[in-house]
């Protein structure tokens, strides 16, 4: 077994905690808004950057914060204790957009984006299509050479970010005779013609992060704008969605812990039979196992971050954390909406979000039972 390496530093408890404050100040008067209208607040993104969790591990000569992965993960974390929507956000531009730039990008691109990324510009991860989701690399989008650039066309769906991106990680297959092996990285700029937004999806959760389709008409793409080697894009998207579950498990987390600490704030305010609903050994028992299972779930996030960190194999410890803590986070959601009896069903208070929000976790950056084959697999070669 891996060796668990989860205890906080003096700098990364006071980087947590500084996240956790700016979400309860900044952040949370504004959720209920922004979940009824589906959108994020224009004025949060620029604080966002300020706080320099757009750019945690970028490095600081191109603007970035210059910290560690599991710097990034505990900024996740933080932020979905209040919006998980918000967390997402930060997520998708630190442990993939970011991540694609910082290990495989050439120094041109690097110096050209990086600073963006770190200082006002978002990212976007545009891989799957309408008949390529858990089959990851059945990609349709083609980008044929032509002169100095590359004509992309095709679509991507789900693509988190979308609305307010101005960069875009694109996977599209150069030779599909190749099959994966003709899946190359591309960056591209908005502004690019023929490049724009499509539909934007009306989710059950999470509604204040964009998921929208990317359509690509013929955008031209210069070839200094590959991403790592012709035809190795697979690797780069298995490399970067190894860590981005990581992500995804910091969110649930994070969710879990919000939903906690919402269900244990109601028992001691909510009385019946002539005391708080908190004295009944049935709600204690309750509360106690999902203190439990989120501290069961934050030990595995933390351990598989620190891996990472470390240089050391993760991708079992990855899917686990991924699967394990989204399987946590809907069941403590769940339970947590029922302590809240009625009024956990109605959007007054916050457990009917949390609830709504902790689906996509078994979803996204690769289903439970993706992790449960990509955990097997790993077990079948020992």
């Amino acid at each position: 077994m891996s060796q668990a390496l989860t205890t906080l530093s003096e700098d990364e408890q006071m980087f947590k905690e500084a996240i956790l404050s700016f979400a309860d100040s900044e952040i949370r008067p504004l959720v209920e808004e922004m979940d009824e209208s589906e959108q994020l607040n224009k004025e949060l993104l620029p604080k966002l950057f300020e706080m320099g969790i757009m750019g945690v591990e970028l490095p600081e000569n191109h603007g970035g914060t210059g910290g560690s992965f599991f710097m990034s993960i505990l900024a996740v974390e933080a932020l979905a204790t209040v919006d998980p929507a918000i967390s997402v956000l930060v997520d998708v531009q630190n442990t993939l957009v970011n991540n694609v730039f910082m290990n495989f990008a050439n120094k041109e691109v690097q110096d050209k984006y990086m600073p963006m990324l770190a200082s006002n510009k978002v990212g976007c991860y545009c891989l799957t299509e309408p008949n390529s989701g858990s089959d990851a690399f059945a990609l349709e989008t083609q980008a044929k050479e032509d002169g100095d650039d590359y004509v992309l066309n095709g679509s991507k769906i789900f693509i988190t970010n979308a609305m307010e991106a101005e960069i875009f990680v694109v996977f599209a297959n150069i030779n599909p005779e190749l099959g994966y092996k003709g899946i190359t990285g591309f960056v591209c700029d908005k502004s690019m013609p023929g490049l724009s937004i499509g539909k934007k999806e009306k989710k059950l959760g999470i509604r204040a992060s964009s998921t929208c389709e990317v359509i690509f008409k013929d955008v031209r793409v210069p070839k200094k704008n590959i991403v790592g080697e012709l035809g190795k894009g697979y690797k780069i998207a298995i490399e970067t969605l190894n860590e981005g579950r990581i992500g995804i498990g910091a969110q649930m987390v994070g969710l879990a812990q919000g939903a906690l600490d919402g269900a244990i704030k109601y028992a001691s305010e909510r009385s019946q039979f002539g005391k708080p609903i908190g004295k009944f050994q049935g709600i204690q028992f309750q509360i106690a196992e999902m203190a439990t299972k989120l501290e069961a779930a934050r030990l595995m996030v933390y351990n598989a971050a620190r891996l990472k960190d470390a240089g050391k194999p993760f991708v079992k410890e990855a899917a686990m954390c991924k699967l394990f803590s989204s399987e946590a986070a809907e069941e403590i959601a769940s339970l947590s909406l029922e302590i809240y009896g009625g009024y956990g069903f109605i959007k007054e208070f916050p457990a009917e979000k949390f609830y709504r929000d902790a689906k996509i976790g078994k979803l996204y950056e690769g289903t439970s039972n993706m992790q449960k084959s990509t955990i097997y697999k790993i077990l079948e070669k020992r």
